[in-house]
């Protein structure tokens, strides 16, 4: 068997939320009108069981606190309420997607609570429901499988983690996801974007997915022939999906390298009797300077652990920017400390000099081939770090992680895999019926195809711009623009052109404002040369009121006037002008 590469992708519903009436307007920089308190506490599953994702998390001791808004949130997002009945026109759209990809539908779909209890969501679980099976994608590689489709709850938006509080935004809990998971059928990297790009445009298309960046999400799962199932969250941007599964290969391969390594050197049993051990008192005796003899002398401990037979391997480099010490500080960092130290490091930029390691390697009772790991915090967090770290250098094999995404094209620990013990029936919802009303949406949903749409787009613009149009994740807005008798071509140019080349600018881009701009154009407001102007300038805080009035379109009488103050020399005229007169008018007025 080879490697294994599967892709799970999140998409959010442009509709209102999933279990009760409130809209969504998510946006973690708004204040919030009030702030909510929580506790949440491990829950058995179905199955009497407990599910070590679950279990790990409640062990971080996590305070949680969230963002609660008048406008976009209910007593269903509190927790304080039952939900209500499922958004129909969400579970059509769900059964309309999942009709295009050819899947089984489940004729009475029942919703199950999943345990989350990393604050995500203020009941402690996150409602999800399976709604189809066993369909397929067509890619050039052949068909890939797609096992599931659901329909679910999106988690509250994190806004910030400082000194063991978790702040969430309650705005965002609730809107409608559909989840799809493929077989683990993709061939490469490469294969991996196509089968990503064409699931996603399946669902622009189609016309359900909420615009915006952030809306969509890529989960994907690698394991190569000697390791494991590893699930790397949050890889939004396709491009770089290559790079993310390329370093994971990377990663997992050196892994098995380093396991097999240290089985050699009998470190694994050796370090299970290996115990943590004070070594404060050296530090503030012996270290020169640094942040970590400041850290004890104002009163945290140093804990240091003995890695038996470990030299050399910490430092070892598992793919661009992460070595092996870096997947033991993870999960050391989730005891609430910002990393570990280790032996293989240059301890000279701790200020740890000769002298100083040499005692701390005699209060462990380290031989030339050990390492030593050590953990500067509040005492109880920095024995719990160095636990978690012992776990973690105990494995001696892939671990069943789910992993975020880096920008830099690595990724990082954050949780075990979840497994089955998480699942269990939601009492407060009825098993579900379709109605006709529901059938028919979905229906109308799977007939909005590629070849459909294209042939739309290829009658109103040119292949050039019909080409760029399916594939712009502004499609469903073109929609809207041409309905609105907004000029397909413009539009189309203003979404995918001007709206790159702002970007590029970094102007942070209102889509009301693009709206707006283009409608002035429509109603001969401001010239087709003035949508660029008015977007960035308004985009950029400048008054509505008097960008408008310095882009006000010069015509008529008015033109005539300034043409001959000009001499009719329209090319001084356009450079003074330019964006407030058509060239149209100008050049029939000369003629």
């Amino acid at each position: 068997m080879g490697i294994k590469i599967g892709i799970e992708i999140h998409q959010r519903l442009n509709t209102g939320k999933l279990f009760c009436d409130c809209p969504h307007c998510y946006n973690k920089e708004r204040k919030s009108d009030e702030k909510i308190g929580r506790e949440l506490h491990l829950s058995l599953s179905e199955l009497g069981k407990v599910d070590i994702a679950a279990k790990k998390e409640h062990e971080k001791g996590k305070e949680i606190e969230y963002n609660y808004f008048d406008d976009s949130c209910c007593l269903v997002d509190a927790d304080e309420e039952p939900p209500h009945r499922m958004n129909q026109r969400a579970l059509a759209y769900a059964l309309g997607i999942a009709m295009q990809f050819n899947m089984k539908i489940i004729d009475k779909p029942n919703v199950m609570r999943k345990i989350v209890i990393d604050g995500s969501n203020t009941s402690g679980f996150q409602r999800t429901c399976l709604v189809a099976l066993d369909g397929f994608v067509e890619t050039s590689e052949g068909k890939v499988g797609i096992d599931t489709l659901c329909i679910e709850e999106e988690s509250a938006g994190i806004v910030g983690e400082e000194n063991g509080k978790k702040v969430f935004s309650l705005d965002r809990l609730g809107i409608p996801l559909i989840e799809i998971a493929t077989a683990p059928d993709i061939v490469d990297a490469e294969h991996c974007v196509e089968t990503a790009e064409k699931m996603g445009l399946a669902m622009r298309i189609a016309g359900v997915a909420e615009r915006g960046i952030g809306t969509i999400r890529q989960d994907l799962n690698v394991s190569i022939p000697e390791g494991e199932r590893v699930e790397i969250k949050g890889a939004q941007e396709l491009f770089m999906i290559p790079k993310w599964i390329g370093n994971e290969i990377e990663r997992q391969r050196k892994l098995v390298e380093i396991s097999k390594e240290l089985g050699k050197r009998n470190a694994y049993s050796l370090l299970k009797k290996s115990n943590p051990t004070d070594i404060t008192g050296i530090i503030k005796m012996n270290a020169v300077s640094g942040f970590v003899k400041s850290a004890v002398e104002k009163g945290e401990s140093a804990i240091a652990i003995l890695m038996p037979n470990h030299k050399g391997l910490l430092g070892m480099e598992i793919n661009p920017e992460r070595r092996y010490g870096s997947e033991i500080s993870d999960y050391a960092k989730h005891a609430g400390v910002k990393g570990i130290i280790h032996s293989d490091e240059k301890l000279e930029k701790y200020g740890f000099g000769e002298h100083c390691v040499r005692q701390i390697r005699e209060r462990l009772n380290a031989g030339d081939g050990d390492s030593f790991v050590i953990v500067v915090a509040p005492r109880e967090t920095a024995l719990k770090a160095i636990s978690f770290a012992k776990q973690r250098a105990l494995v001696n094999t892939i671990p069943k992680e789910t992993r975020q995404a880096l920008p830099s094209g690595a990724s990082s620990y954050m949780r075990p895999i979840a497994t089955s013990a998480r699942m269990y029936p939601e009492t407060d919802i009825p098993i579900i019926e379709y109605d006709k009303s529901i059938i028919k949406l979905a229906k109308q949903i799977e007939r909005k195809t590629y070849g459909k749409m294209l042939a739309w787009l290829e009658g109103i613009l040119n292949k050039d711009l019909a080409g760029k149009m399916i594939r712009s994740r502004q499609l469903p807005l073109f929609e809207d623009l041409v309905e609105k008798k907004i000029d397909p071509s413009v539009a189309a140019i203003t979404l995918e052109d001007t709206w790159i080349r702002l970007s590029r600018e970094k102007i942070e881009i209102d889509e009301d404002v693009v709206v707006e701009a283009l409608m002035l154009f429509n109603k001969g407001k401001i010239t087709k040369k003035a949508i660029y102007d008015y977007i960035k300038r308004v985009c950029s805080k400048e008054e509505k009121k008097k960008v408008l009035e310095s882009l006000k379109i010069i015509s008529g009488k008015e033109l005539e006037k300034l043409a001959k103050e000009y001499g009719n020399d329209n090319s001084k005229l356009m450079r003074d002008f330019g964006n407030r007169i058509n060239m149209e008018e100008l050049s029939l007025g000369k003629k």
